[in-house]
């Protein structure tokens, strides 16, 4: 029998995922500066997929994989695994960590609204409060725009911008498909079937990146990053986020995408040394309130 988490567990795991996402999308900016984005995607599934390898096998168990999840599972990792890197780091190559924090920000929202759309759940009007204050710190970082001198010109942090929103919709679908595949497999078997088809997906490219590069250009210290942000990205953020699911609805689990762009953006300044003023501090603050809302046990039972 598969392991259900409890509701605490639940949430603990969703937050330690999205908090881990939020630190290698803030260092993958040094990465992508020093590896070409094909092969470094390539990399990070091929290291990925070497570590899990004992995750592919089929449990006794298993049902039979339907037409139906085999095509749940290929957009899982076209969309979440795939497109999302990509995205993600050609976006944060063009622009800041903290700017892209601020955009990721609105995860929360669209994953609750994709959760309504395609999956039918409700919103509370608790959880609707959190995806609120997720909204209001968007707003917040937004306005404050903290002008980091090393930032890109704004003709490139523009359409890293737009690069990063795309990753936002690629994030969003993720959370979306990753609830309805739950219900047919474990964790470490969804964890390890889209890592396999992001690999397939990106090989052609990784190695035609790989002839054309010189691997000894590349310090240890991003070798060990590489290795940091591959575990991270293809092993335990997924496995975290799908165990976390089996027992919270996608609307519900969505809010706790706001650990991402606080992490990230926590990264850039303390490690890549981007500025952060109060008002992302306050945008911070308000996003943690829209957690605390999202995880309070209810007070009363609503009607089916």
């Amino acid at each position: 029998m598969s392991y259900h988490p409890s509701r605490p567990v639940a949430f603990l795991c969703l937050a330690l995922s999205m908090s881990l996402v939020g630190s290698y999308v803030a260092l993958s900016k040094p990465l992508a500066a020093a590896i070409p984005i094909f092969l470094l995607a390539w990399l990070r599934f091929g290291i990925g997929g070497a570590a899990m390898l004992h995750w592919l096998r089929k449990p006794a168990s298993e049902q039979p994989l339907s037409a139906q999840t085999k095509k749940l599972l290929f957009l899982e990792s076209f969309l979440g695994n795939f497109l999302f890197s990509i995205c993600m780091l050609f976006g944060v190559s063009m622009t800041s960590a903290v700017s892209a924090g601020v955009i990721m920000a609105s995860i929360p929202a669209t994953v609750a609204l994709m959760s309504w759309a395609f999956l039918g759940e409700r919103i509370s009007l608790r959880v609707g409060a959190a995806v609120g204050c997720a909204a209001l710190g968007i707003g917040l970082l937004a306005l404050a725009r903290p002008g980091h001198a090393g930032s890109a010109p704004d003709g490139g942090a523009l359409l890293g911008n737009l690069l990063v929103f795309g990753a936002v919709l690629c994030e969003a679908s993720y959370a979306v498909i990753g609830k309805k595949l739950t219900g047919a497999l474990g964790p470490k078997r969804i964890t390890s079937i889209i890592n396999l088809w992001g690999f397939a997906l990106v090989t052609p490219l990784g190695i035609y990146s790989a002839l054309h590069f010189d691997f000894t250009s590349v310090t240890p210290g991003i070798w060990l990053l590489l290795l940091f942000y591959s575990l991270a990205a293809s092993v335990w953020t997924v496995w975290l986020w799908m165990t976390g699911l089996k027992a919270v609805p996608a609307s519900q689990g969505g809010v706790f995408t706001v650990m991402l762009p606080i992490s990230a953006a926590l990264v850039g300044v303390l490690v890549l040394g981007e500025g952060l003023g109060g008002a992302q501090l306050a945008a911070f603050a308000i996003a943690l309130v829209g957690v605390v809302l999202a995880t309070l046990p209810a007070t009363s039972r609503s009607p089916s």
